[in-house]
């Protein structure tokens, strides 16, 4: 009989496989996984080219009921067999892990992701060294960025991932934020018109972006030459929208729009064109939006019938209401202790005062994307850590599903959103976003059922990209106080 590994015993877990796995990092895994364990092999737990998953609940990330203890089998980073116990033959001697009472779901794709965190004021700081390790830490294995402060450092630290030199998930890369004046924040060139855009995204294309992002000050003709542009280059363009209506970008071809409706001008009254309305008028929009209105029902219909994707990121907006739950402490723990404060005083005064969203708006805003989603939509998940702080990656993921489900999503739902939907708009779902035989052995490992109750999904012990499974809190030990510094 094979030998069984009762994970309920992680320390002598670890002992017993301390010896193989190290042994072994150098020259077993080079050959079938994109992570060479010498980039993070002080996280890794298995590195085993063949580890079986026995009576797992299985969450797969089409959206369909979990399946109950089933066995799921990788070789060489991938998926080989994933069926009810007892019908998949594990070779004998290869490593099992006893998963009873644990829920396996894909590795999550997010697709509003960035790699700055807000530092004060309009300065943000480049985490090119802890969020590619947090990110993976919570799940991630592939992400969009949306979004770039700095670049080049976004594309080389893809660049090292892919070569695994080091840690993280696969990344799209998005190039600069593409905005007209008026946005206060250094880091952030403002297009002078339509030339501008264009020779932008021709260089950035050049560089190896991927993705575009369009911000809340661009004007109409210069959206319409970036989405022209973006796509000649066979890139999507998305965008956080103020300035330009939703149903003005879709008419112009725009792949995503992000945030879910929180953004939407379109139900400003007098919204003059190519101009950001006043903050309190967009409010007043939202607290008089009747979602079953003709007019949402108009606007949800045009964008299913163009293939416009939306992201939803209700993580970052939940911080902005009355009476949410600040950051968990595992979050804050990671923080610069300046960050921390900076970041807790701004929690507090949201609780005090009166937060920019009321809960009775952020509830129907929600809800809106689910309308948007059973209606036929490609609703895709994100986080965005930006704010003033507190969306911090490892955590972050986690807390979007939890947020779906809390929407009306049931979790097999939220899941889905969270990997097959991204996998898809990015065309990566022949690879990852599900799991099923022959894809990818990207798999986060939940310890409990997050189907009775989605909070299970704080308790992520294990995290497998390519088949090489990294011990979480080992990532989140070595990362406490980096959120804010690098």
């Amino acid at each position: 009989m094979p030998p069984l590994h009762r994970w309920g015993s992680t320390m002598a877990l670890q002992r017993s496989l301390r010896a193989t796995v190290l042994a072994g990092l150098l020259t077993s895994m080079s050959a079938f996984a994109a992570d060479k364990p010498a980039a993070g092999s002080e996280f890794v737990a298995y590195a085993q080219p063949v580890i079986a998953f026995t009576h797992a609940t299985v969450v797969d990330g089409t959206g369909g009921k979990a399946k109950k203890d089933q066995t799921l089998l990788i070789d060489k980073g991938r998926i080989v067999a994933l069926d009810k116990g007892g019908r998949v033959k594990i070779p004998d001697g290869d490593t099992i892990i006893d998963a009873k009472g644990k829920t396996l779901l894909p590795g999550f794709v997010m697709v509003h992701e960035h790699m700055f965190y807000p530092a004060g004021g309009v300065e943000y700081n480049e985490m090119s060294y802890s969020f590619p390790r947090l990110y993976l830490a919570g799940g991630t294995t592939t992400m969009r960025t949306a979004g770039s402060m700095m670049p080049y450092a976004d594309l080389n630290v893809r660049d090292a991932i892919a070569r695994g030199d080091a840690i993280g998930p696969d990344m799209d890369v998005t190039g600069p934020y593409l905005n007209g004046p008026g946005l206060p924040i250094p880091a952030v060139h403002s297009l002078s018109g339509v030339d501008d855009a264009e020779r932008t995204v021709n260089y950035w294309a050049d560089e190896g972006v991927t993705s575009y992002k369009a911000y809340m000050q661009i004007t109409r003709a210069e959206l319409q030459r970036v989405i022209d542009v973006a796509h000649k280059r066979n890139a999507k363009v998305t965008a956080h929208l103020c300035s330009v209506t939703y149903r003005e970008a879709v008419d112009m071809g725009i792949d995503n729009l992000e945030h879910g409706f929180f953004v939407a001008t379109d139900f400003v009254k007098d919204k003059q064109p190519d101009a950001c309305p006043r903050g309190t008028d967009v409010a007043q929009s939202f607290a008089t939006l009747d979602p079953t209105s003709p007019e949402v029902k108009a606007l949800i219909k045009l964008m299913i019938d163009h293939h416009v994707a939306l992201t939803s990121t209700l993580t970052v907006f939940e911080t902005f209401v009355t009476g949410r739950p600040k950051a968990p402490q595992g979050a804050l723990d990671l923080m610069l202790p300046e960050v921390r404060t900076q970041y807790e005083d701004s929690w507090n005064k949201v609780q005090t005062t009166k937060g920019r969203f009321t809960p009775e708006i952020y509830a129907n805003l929600s809800r809106l994307e689910k309308q948007y989603a059973d209606a036929g939509g490609l609703l895709l998940a994100g986080t965005d850590p930006t704010g003033y702080g507190g969306v911090v990656p490892g955590f972050s993921s986690k807390r979007e599903v939890e947020l779906l489900v809390e929407a009306g999503f049931s979790f097999e739902q939220a899941v889905k959103i969270a990997t097959y939907n991204g996998a898809k708009y990015l065309g990566r779902d022949k690879e990852v976003g599900t799991l099923a035989v022959g894809k990818r052995a990207d798999i986060a490992v939940v310890e409990g059922d997050p189907l009775k109750n989605a909070g299970a999904l704080e308790h992520m012990p294990l995290v497998f990209k390519n088949g090489v499974g990294y011990d979480t809190q080992k990532i989140f030990s070595a990362m406490h106080g980096t959120v804010g510094l690098h």
